[in-house]
Order: C-alpha cells, then sequence, then structure tokens
C-alpha cells in the first residue's frame, strides 16, 4: 500500500510507528474522556462553591455542638452565584419558625401573669405556698441546662417540644408568683412598657447597621456588674431595704438585658458577623424569651410598688 498522500499529523507522527511489513501507519489509541466532577450541581444554581455559605454556617461543615457560625471566616463568590437567594429564604423561614415559637411561649407566660394578678384565690394560694415557686425554679433550672448544653436534645422532635413547654412552664410560674406581689395596674403598666421597647429594638436591629454580635466582651463585663450588685443586695438584706441600690439594680439590669435582646435579635437575623445556624430554632426561641421575661421583671422591680 502506498504512503497517504497528506503528511501524517503531528500526533500520528510521535505516538505511532509505521508497522513493519505494510505501508500503514498504526495509531495510538486516543485518551479517554475526563470523568465529570465529582461535586454535584444544585439544579438551581449556576455556581455552588464547596464552603459555607455566606449567611451562616454549614451545618456539616461547622462544629454541631455551637449553635453559632462566624460567616466572614468563609469565603463565596456571590456575584458569581445565586445562593444568597436560597440563604435568604431559609433564613426568613428560620425567622418565622423563631418567632411563632416566642410568641405562644410569651402568650402562655403573660396568660399565667394574668391568672396570678387578677384572680385573688390563685394569688392567695401562690404567696403562701412558696414551695412550689423553689420547685418551679429547680425545674426551669434543669430544663434550661439540657436545652442549652445539649444539641440533640433541643434538636431532636419530640424531645425539644418537650422540654420547651416544662422549660416555659416553669419560667411562667416564676413571673407569675413575682408579679402577684405587685399592684395590678403597675403589673399591665410592665407588660406595656416591655412590649414597647421589644418592639422598638425589633425594629432598631432590621434598620441598623451597629452590629451588636461583635460586644461579647462589653456584655460579658456588664453581666458581671449586674451579677455583683445582685449579690451585694442579698447580703445587704438582713441590715435593711436601701432603696436608691434597688432602683439603681433594676434599672442597670433593665439596660443590660435590652442589649442582650439586641444581640440575641441580630443573631436571629443573621446579617451581622455572628449568626445563628437556621437548625437551632429552639435555642434561638429561649434566648429571646428569656430576654423579653427578664426585662418585664426589672421593670416590675423598678415601677412596681407592693400592695
Amino acid at each position: 500500500m502506498s504512503l497517504p498522500a497528506a503528511p501524517p499529523s503531528y500526533a500520528e507522527a510521535t505516538a505511532g510507528d509505521k508497522e513493519q511489513g505494510s505501508g500503514s501507519f498504526t495509531y495510538a489509541p486516543q485518551p479517554p474522556p475526563m470523568p465529570p466532577p465529582t461535586m454535584p450541581m444544585h439544579p438551581s444554581w449556576a455556581y455552588v462553591h464547596p464552603g459555607p455559605s455566606p449567611g451562616y454556617s454549614n451545618a456539616y461543615a461547622a462544629d454541631m455542638s455551637s449553635p453559632f457560625s462566624d460567616p466572614s471566616s468563609s469565603s463565596s463568590f456571590d456575584g458569581l452565584s445565586g445562593s444568597n437567594w436560597e440563604d435568604k429564604n431559609i433564613r426568613r423561614m428560620f425567622i418565622r419558625k423563631v418567632f411563632c415559637i416566642l410568641m405562644v411561649q410569651l402568650m402562655v407566660t403573660f396568660s399565667v401573669v394574668s391568672l396570678f394578678t387578677f384572680c385573688e384565690p390563685v394569688r392567695k394560694f401562690v404567696q403562701y405556698n412558696r414551695v412550689f415557686y423553689l420547685t418551679s425554679y429547680m425545674t426551669f433550672m434543669g430544663t434550661y441546662l439540657m436545652l442549652v448544653c445539649s444539641t440533640n436534645a433541643r434538636r431532636r422532635y419530640p424531645t425539644n417540644m418537650i422540654l420547651l413547654a416544662i422549660f416555659t412552664l416553669a419560667m411562667s410560674y416564676m413571673a407569675g408568683m413575682l408579679a402577684s406581689y405587685h399592684n395590678t395596674k403597675v403589673v399591665m403598666m410592665c407588660v406595656g412598657i416591655t412590649a414597647l421597647v421589644c418592639l422598638a429594638i425589633t425594629l432598631f436591629c432590621f434598620q441598623s447597621r451597629v452590629d451588636f454580635t461583635t460586644c461579647h466582651g462589653l456584655l460579658f463585663s456588664l453581666m458581671m456588674v449586674l451579677m455583683i450588685t445582685g449579690l451585694l443586695l442579698f447580703f445587704t438584706a438582713p441590715f435593711g431595704y436601701i432603696p436608691w441600690l434597688h432602683t439603681a439594680y433594676a434599672g442597670f439590669g433593665a439596660l443590660v438585658f435590652t442589649l442582650f435582646l439586641a444581640f440575641d435579635m441580630q443573631l436571629l437575623i443573621g446579617n451581622r458577623r455572628y449568626s445563628l445556624n437556621p437548625e437551632e430554632h429552639v435555642f434561638g426561641a429561649i434566648c429571646l424569651y428569656m430576654d423579653v421575661v427578664y426585662i418585664f421583671l426589672f421593670f416590675l422591680q423598678l415601677f412596681g410598688s407592693r400592695e
């Protein structure tokens, strides 16, 4: 057989040798095609970044024992992907779920407060049976530690809902008994003030650019001052009532927990440096609920007058 009219290509010349005894070339087999990428593409995304999402941490990439995340520690190409829309939808559903749980908790708590305040037989019963207050306090501390310290307890259904219900009832009994020692008009006034303060803080957190999630050191220092002041009041109580010290303590406590409400609200919203994991709806509801109840109790101590 005669040689082909056209000269062989570079690949033919370098990869194949002329076969002995025949006039044809032997061609090397073509390399196999490249395998597809191992990372699956999301059907609605043009580009999927392998790192955690910018709005919150990935539950499988972050530490599962911590409900907090630092979005600034992970890189993301928001300009090349549509993941930011997906993150906003997930965050919006998370906020809705937390607020639904919080509304149920507050309705139960302030219903108990109203019952203990307006119903005279119930008021006398809770005032003369203080052992129930100690029982509710121990129940509150036990369920609170279980929900905060155990990731499985606050994420596994229905265990998290059962513990949350017991925690809410115990906290409601404590708040109702403390409110039963005060005038009914003052209690309703403190409820209204608490509602206005919480509404103002919520609107402020949604609109403000101030990042409260980076103020861990400040909030810790304020909490230490509040705790030391409370211990001082406890040890000076046997020597007499000091009105100005109790007033200063109540006002300072209301201020501190108002700052904590702003801190927890921005963790919930998730548009600051630190945010809550979207799976931590029970943890987020507990944080906001305790802030609201403690603000109410400090306002009650600040403006309340015993009958």
